[in-house]
């Protein structure tokens, strides 16, 4: 299993954006400078979460980012799959192994190993994060 250098850009600019949320509306360019992450590259990941309604957005000179629920109802599980897509296994050995019991074995391996991954990710929330 690998979550993404964008899935943690991701997490941090949702941080920030949760540390800050007193502030209404934050700028990208204050999150990018912050963490130093390449602006346009943030940009994408975070409509990608607005697209995912984590994030709400606001267009024009006094637009930004904010959270579009609060930091207790959105979960690591959530920004995993916003970003990176749904958390599956690709690996199956069950067809590759022409029906070898070793294959089906490893796949529900797999499998229950993604299904483990998914209830941690799941119940690990954005606020917990943030120490909030």
């Amino acid at each position: 299993m690998r979550i993404s250098r964008s899935t943690g850009y991701a997490i941090l600019a949702l941080g920030y954006i949760a540390e800050n949320r007193n502030q209404k509306i934050i700028l990208s360019q204050d999150m990018a400078k912050k963490y130093d992450i390449p602006l346009e590259y943030l940009l994408k990941l975070l409509q990608q979460l607005v697209k995912a309604n984590i994030l709400h957005s606001k267009r024009g000179p006094h637009g930004g980012f904010s959270l579009a629920k609060s930091p207790q109802n959105i979960t690591v599980l959530q920004i995993i799959e916003a970003i990176d897509g749904p958390f599956v296994s690709h690996t199956s050995l069950t067809d590759q192994s022409s029906g070898a019991k070793i294959g089906a074995q490893l796949d529900k391996v797999y499998e229950k190993a993604i299904s483990q991954a998914k209830a941690v990710f799941a119940k690990a929330k954005l606020s917990t994060l943030i120490g909030k």
